[in-house]
């Protein structure tokens, strides 16, 4: 029997990993502001959902009603799949780090498995990570985070921020080494035409045959396109 895979909804990325992710992977999009990490987590959760598939948004940045008109601004109805109790937006306040901490740590797995979702977005990690005072600490909790969310057979989306000099390492350098894949959104400077171009390139994923290429994708009306065939 063959590995399991899901689609992503994103045109031409499902191309590049031949027909998507495997299913109960953990997978960090990591990326620069503006590279578009919150809609693929969002087109992601998306494609679940029109499956029939539930899913749940974990967000340290922008509240319930933010990311729904998000998610409506590229024509994807998530306030009718919250309704359905098809989807759930979690909202956790890096503010303040005890309580948040303890809310990951013994209310999540089990709202996970009584909710019955397939497919979970961390959106960032990054912010996550600012919760701890040291490297050990964000390492252990980070790999606490991802088997706890592998337990229970979900297949999880993680977004993080790069570093300002090295656009192909999250900003703890942490991420890449707990997810199954790295999925990189940088810009590239094109000198000849004087402009920025969105490219995308998996850097890893295990368990399946992946693209190595630089290919270009754009952030659009109905979400994120990436263009195979048009690859560096």
């Amino acid at each position: 029997m063959g590995m399991e895979k899901i689609k992503t909804g994103i045109d031409g990325l499902d191309e590049m990993l031949f027909g998507g992710i495997p299913r109960s992977a953990t997978v960090v999009v990591m990326g620069s502001f503006g590279t578009g990490k919150t809609t693929l987590g969002l087109q992601f959760l998306n494609q679940g959902l029109t499956e029939g598939e539930k899913g749940i948004f974990i967000t340290l940045e922008e509240d319930r009603d933010s990311i729904l008109a998000d998610a409506e601004s590229h024509g994807w109805d998530m306030r009718s799949k919250m309704e359905a109790k098809q989807l759930e937006i979690v909202k956790l306040e890096p503010t303040d780090a005890k309580v948040t901490i303890q809310r990951i740590k013994s209310e999540l797995p089990d709202f996970i498995q009584k909710f019955g979702a397939s497919r979970i977005v961390v959106d960032s990690v990054s912010l996550l990570n600012l919760l701890f005072d040291n490297d050990h600490d964000r390492r252990t909790n980070l790999f606490n985070l991802a088997h706890m969310i592998k337990r229970t057979g979900a297949t999880l989306l993680m977004t993080a921020e790069v570093k300002d000099d090295n656009p192909f390492a999250s900003r703890d350098g942490l991420i890449e080494y707990v997810a199954d894949g790295v999925i990189s959104l940088r810009y590239l400077e094109l000198a000849d035409r004087n402009e920025l171009m969105l490219s995308l390139r998996i850097i890893k994923m295990r368990r399946t045959e992946h693209s190595r290429k630089i290919t270009p994708y754009s952030i659009e009306a109905k979400g994120l396109q990436v263009h195979v065939g048009s690859e560096f």
